[in-house]
């Protein structure tokens, strides 16, 4: 977003009606903020009242120029509105809802919304796509799906049109496999995120989070050859989109995309001279060597892997750091040495457990001690 909109000239003209503030999430003098309002998708925007310091509007991923100028309307209308009466004053109090993470409030103020609204409301769009947002958000799986299905044949073809099929066809993918209602929404669902890689305006971003969620689609059906295909037509995107950014750090913007793709085409090679040039690049930057580490690990080369971690944790700060060691610990234990990897994931965890409350990656931390604990095991089998 810092690369490739927030740095558009037609946004100079909202300068005066926020104050305008960046949170970096990693460094610790920002507990405060994240225990009054926790990200935990990057990027998340909020506009925050001042009048009582409350969350009025939250939307999470990325947005295009005009997507955002409208939510700065909205923005500022939630924080004004109080009551219900319009469509727009409902919608207003669903976005409050929504920020302030009452899921299923918002759920039930966005249904209340689009009941209210006229037959061509112009606001129809995010709403439905805020819905279906709220209900994933909520782990309304089936709702969110049946949601997603039953609207998104409706909307224009813009980025609500993408964004709600995407996050209703993973709703479906993260069912449960024996869900009986999850095979026909993902059958219904498909065929509009595909339609949707036509849509001439998207965000890259958004794009790119389409084919992810059709490989992922194409992997639960398992159908191989329709993966290799999708992940080779979504990494010749990624590489021709990367190949015209106009800068390092909009081009490194696509590095986690390409190595995803990569590694579904089963060729994580393709992603290095990606990532070598924004290491060259970006030099404070440790996401480079850190996923340079990953494909190297990949690759079964691991003495160029512990180089990469080691590089990336020089850099790393915050819960960041703990996705590197974990790393780290993963090439070690890949190459055999045991000992290393269980030396490398108590110092993740010693680490985690610096880190402010609001800043502890609670699921990472249980994702280390269970690799801790496996390879414990592990070694009380061999000495048996």
């Amino acid at each position: 977003m810092r690369a490739n909109v927030l740095n558009d000239a037609a946004l100079v003209k909202h300068a005066g009606r926020f104050a305008w503030l960046s949170i970096d999430t990693e460094k610790s003098q920002n507990e405060g903020f994240l225990e009054k309002f926790p990200v935990d998708n990057w990027p998340t925007f909020y506009v925050i009242d001042s009048a009582n310091e409350g969350a009025a509007m939250k939307w999470l991923g990325t947005a295009s120029v005009p997507q955002l100028e409208k939510l700065f309307d909205d923005g500022e209308l939630a924080v004004r509105t109080s009551s219900g009466k319009s469509a727009d004053e409902v919608l207003a109090l669903a976005d409050r809802a929504h920020a302030e993470g009452r899921g299923a409030d918002a759920a039930k103020l966005y249904r209340e919304a689009l009941q209210k609204a006229p037959e061509q409301w112009q606001q129809r769009p995010r709403a439905i796509e805020s819905l279906v947002a709220a209900l994933q958000g909520a782990h309304a799986r089936e709702d969110c799906s049946q949601v997603a299905l039953k609207a998104v044949p409706t909307l224009p073809r813009g980025s609500s049109f993408a964004n709600a099929g995407a996050m209703g066809l993973q709703c479906a993918l993260s069912a449960p496999k024996n869900a009986p209602w999850r095979s026909e929404a993902m059958a219904g669902l498909e065929p509009w995120v595909r339609s949707a890689l036509g849509i001439p305006d998207l965000l890259a971003d958004d794009r790119s989070g389409l084919y992810e969620v059709l490989v992922q689609s194409a992997e639960a059906q398992g159908d191989k050859q329709r993966v290799k295909q999708l992940s080779g037509d979504w990494l010749a995107f990624l590489e021709r989109e990367a190949a015209r950014a106009p800068s390092p750090e909009a081009r490194s913007a696509f590095d986690s995309h390409r190595l995803a793709a990569a590694l579904k085409l089963g060729d994580p090679a393709r992603a290095i001279p990606a990532l070598e040039a924004s290491e060259r690049d970006l030099p404070n930057d440790y996401n480079p060597p850190a996923r340079l580490a990953f494909v190297y690990s990949e690759l079964g080369r691991y003495d160029d892997a512990l180089r990469a971690a080691d590089r990336a944790l020089s850099k790393a700060y915050g819960p960041r750091r703990i996705r590197v060691y974990e790393t780290k610990a993963q090439i070690y234990l890949k190459a055999g040495d045991r000992s290393s990897g269980e030396r490398t994931l108590l110092e993740a965890l010693q680490f985690a457990q610096t880190l402010p409350k609001a800043q502890r990656p609670e699921r990472a931390v249980e994702r280390l001690q269970a690799a801790l604990d496996r390879a414990r095991q592990t070694a009380a089998v061999q000495v048996r």
